[in-house]
């Protein structure tokens, strides 16, 4: 999936009551956790504050990896059991190969052992659609508009690309094809878009992108010339 600006902001979490929140690092799209010694709070808290897109897709990989949760995006104590266990599992082959695993990596390596031991649950081709929330695309949308327009967008374009990026990243998942040579199972996963670029390329066809790109040429023209 294609690297962007479309990693969630974690700077004002929801907390459950009691639960006790040490250092805990956030990688990879949708904001996988690094497989780390973990405890059951910080597994709650990442879990509690990820949006119900990517809950769905944590909820998929536990299933494929041979969990039994609902794949729904809604948070339960049935899903965080899951999570912790396969977060705990994770910490532990990182400790003992002395590579860093996260989550999301080692289930889908326990999704790929399944397919090569002939177990159920474990597909062999697995789509993942993501689908980002309004104040997510609101935010990159108003960085491109700065970057490229000078000026934010206005609400008539802030609900225009949004739904026009919302389209696109399902109309587009992600698409993982496992396959085994030798005893040995591979996975490659391609499709998915990049945002950041699908915006930049929607906005550079406007008459006001269009314009702007023609004033600055004519300025760099005019300057060579010593004019004004």
């Amino acid at each position: 999936m294609a690297d962007n600006l479309f990693e969630y902001n974690y700077k004002s979490p929801i907390v459950p009551t009691g639960s006790t929140i040490s250092n805990t690092k956030i990688s990879g799209v949708g904001g996988y956790k690094e497989g780390v010694a973990t405890t059951a709070n910080e597994d709650a808290n990442t879990l509690y504050n990820l949006s119900e897109p990517d809950r769905k897709i944590i909820a998929q990989k536990l299933k494929n990896a041979g969990y039994k949760v609902a794949v729904t995006g809604k948070y339960s104590d049935k899903l965080l059991t899951a999570y912790s266990t396969a977060s705990m599992k994770s910490a532990l082959q990182s400790q003992m190969v002395g590579q860093r695993f996260t989550v999301e990596q080692y289930l889908d390596q326990e999704a790929a052992a399944r397919i090569a031991e002939g177990g159920s649950g474990g597909p062999s081709v697995r789509k993942d659609t993501r689908i980002s929330d309004s104040t997510t695309v609101r935010a990159l949308i108003d960085a491109i508009f700065t970057d490229t327009l000078g000026r934010k967008a206005s609400g008539k374009e802030i609900l225009k690309y949004t739904s026009a990026i919302q389209a696109a990243q399902k109309a587009s998942p992600t698409v993982t094809k496992y396959s085994t040579s030798g005893g040995v199972t591979s996975s490659v996963t391609t499709g998915g878009i990049n945002e950041q670029q699908y915006l930049i390329d929607q906005i550079a066809g406007t008459d006001e992108a269009k314009s702007n790109q023609v004033l600055g040429y004519y300025q760099t023209f005019m300057n060579a010339l010593g004019g004004k």
